[in-house]
């Protein structure tokens, strides 16, 4: 591949194809780079422990390769897909990592705490949550929006977040960071993406208003907002035509991988950005954030 961004990863029209509710990362084609053969550590998270839900895949799997090669334990929680939870596993064991795969619903709030104290028991300590995994469905009429669609979507992407932060700075000491995945659509909102895309503004929202509850414990609560980024996600929750020119609406005419939002996620969870909090940082490919 090409040094020049627009050609360093595949470009649309994407081979058509389409999965089944919540995809899995060997389906797709092209495959996504989650860093597997280029991501460098340097030492920036030695010996601490991150848990990461949504870790099996995408852009989950991406950030615990790269925790793992910056010295870090990863604890990978994560739905149902248990092949994809073990490759990540063995990345984080390839770095010489402890990696601890715990399967279940984060939004059932007795499992979303519950996975808290096992990182810890498991662990001995929390130093950094990424709260990363996501429901998204989409709909071209409002109509075609259940109430149980539109719970499951809350549930999963915001509920699930506030208990695992509460639960989480009850043990964090200072120093510690929550790093929240938002998106591009908390301000430029795709329409067919509507529950989803308020659930990523509600996001950016809780992001900045409990960075500032929890500064005086020394805590740093920061957000990534992705652009269109090629995970399993996309096949398994978009339309084929979606699906094939996915990313193309960007100036760099592409989808980003989940291995390009990493170094992102190192950045704001080790001491480099002791100074940073409350701040949404946008990885999109080039395309504003209205």
């Amino acid at each position: 591949m090409s040094d020049h961004p627009k050609h360093k990863h595949p470009q649309p029209p994407m081979p058509e194809q389409q999965q089944d509710m919540p995809g899995y990362t060997d389906k797709m084609d092209p495959r996504p780079d989650h860093g597997e053969e280029s991501y460098r550590g340097s030492g920036k998270l030695i010996d601490r422990v991150a848990l990461i839900t949504g870790a099996d895949s995408g852009i989950g799997r991406a950030v615990a390769i790269a925790f793992a090669r910056e010295g870090a334990d990863v604890v990978i929680s994560y739905l149902e897909e248990d092949e994809d939870a073990r490759e990540t596993a063995r990345w984080v064991e390839q770095a010489g990592r402890k990696a601890v795969i715990v399967r279940g619903d984060i939004g059932e709030e007795s499992f979303a705490r519950t996975l808290i104290s096992r990182a810890i028991e498991e662990c001995g300590r929390l130093d950094i949550l990424v709260n990363n995994a996501a429901h998204q469905a989409t709909f071209d009429k409002l109509e075609d929006i259940t109430t149980e669609e539109w719970n499951l979507t809350f549930r999963t992407n915001v509920h699930a977040m506030f208990y695992l932060c509460q639960e989480a700075v009850k043990h964090m000491q200072a120093g510690s960071t929550i790093i929240n995945t938002s998106s591009i659509n908390a301000t430029s909102p795709s329409p067919t993406l509507l529950a989803y895309a308020t659930t990523k503004g509600a996001i950016a929202n809780f992001t900045s208003g409990l960075a500032g509850l929890v500064a005086e414990r020394g805590i740093r609560v920061n957000a990534v907002a992705p652009g269109p980024v090629w995970t399993p996600l996309i096949p398994s929750t978009m339309p084929v035509e979606k699906v094939r020119n996915f990313g193309k609406n960007t100036p760099l005419k592409r989808p980003g991988q989940p291995a390009e939002l990493a170094a992102t996620y190192v950045l704001l969870a080790c001491d480099g950005s002791s100074y940073t909090t409350g701040a949404l940082y946008e990885v999109t490919g080039g395309r504003p954030m209205l």
